[in-house]
């Protein structure tokens, strides 16, 4: 009887532990698969994201900016445009931005689609047109066989556009430590991490950066709690944030949350690329957004939880 009850035990055991584990409730949420696409439309976004033929002079590509091999954006405070000279805001990154709400800082268009098309023609970024970029594209003979094939009318730039937006579509970077967590896989994290995690909702920072993207889902204006802007000094219109969209004074600078997924990676930090680190980057939050200064220990404890939030690309950190 009793090895009975002992061989019962180890198969009940046996099967709690394939019980797979229980996605958390929370606040925020682990990243959604990648939407299923044409894959030669994908690759074919690949290739232009990286050709420098889209831009007037021919120097430089998305990837230029959006370094894919880093981390998704520029290691400078301001990109060089075309003409060599910097562009008015920090690049953001390039990962996970089909989760946005909306693109650029000021949050002036809702789709990919049309970011590409304000990149390509702005004169201080590409400054290209798109017959220049048609006729490029259109005579080599190898995108001119892909578009074809893919495409009824070729190359065109809305076509253009739909395959570079196919490729940033897949640009999502799972695998978070966070994201695991989140999934139930809570051992995970460390203890630290974990508290760390709760003195980010304890303060208030998830009031802004929530939902699947940790941000990325809500505008908000730069400085709650003092003139951030006027501190800092030397203000330039593109510090009007979403004023220069909209016109309305209660937009004066406001900007679009940005999200916080593999935000250790990401410095230098807002749209003036004010911030060199990570650290510094939280105490202006905190300063200007909430309105008092953590304990130097809760700080720690935050900024360690912000560290799980680095996913994977093509299986690479």
């Amino acid at each position: 009887m009793n090895l009975r009850r002992h061989t019962l035990a180890l198969a009940l055991c046996s099967l709690c532990c394939q019980v797979p584990a229980e996605p958390l409730n929370e606040p925020l949420k682990p990243l959604p698969e990648i939407v299923s696409q044409d894959a030669r439309r994908v690759a074919l976004g690949r290739q232009l994201f990286h050709d420098a033929r889209l831009s007037a002079n021919q120097s430089l590509s998305c990837a230029s900016c959006h370094q894919l091999a880093t981390n998704g954006a520029d290691n400078r405070a301001f990109s060089l445009g075309v003409d060599g000279n910097p562009v008015a805001v920090n690049t953001p990154t390039v990962f996970n931005a089909s989760l946005n709400f909306r693109q650029f800082w000021d949050g002036r268009v809702e789709t990919l689609e049309e970011q590409s098309h304000i990149v390509v023609t702005s004169p201080h970024e590409m400054g290209s047109n798109w017959d220049t970029v048609i006729a490029r594209i259109a005579g080599d003979p190898g995108y001119r066989r892909d578009f074809t094939a893919i495409y009824a009318d070729g190359v065109t730039q809305t076509n253009i556009q739909q395959a570079l937006a196919a490729f940033e579509r897949t640009l999502l970077t799972p695998g978070s430590r966070f994201d695991q967590y989140l999934l139930g896989h809570t051992d995970v994290l460390s203890y630290e991490e974990k508290q760390g995690y709760q003195r980010f909702k304890d303060y208030g920072c998830i009031a802004c950066h929530q939902g699947v993207n940790i941000g990325g889902n809500m505008f908000q204006k730069f400085g709650v709690f003092g003139d951030y802007i006027a501190d800092r000094g030397k203000p330039t219109a593109a510090d009007l944030g979403r004023f220069n969209v909209t016109g309305d004074e209660a937009d004066r600078s406001v900007f679009k949350v940005p999200s916080l997924r593999n935000v250790a990676l990401t410095a230098p930090y807002f749209h003036d690329g004010s911030a060199q680190t990570l650290e510094q980057a939280v105490d202006i939050m905190f300063k200007y957004q909430l309105g008092r200064m953590p304990s130097e220990e809760d700080k720690t404890l935050i900024i360690g939880f912000l560290k799980t939030l680095t996913g994977q690309w093509e299986g690479a950190p």
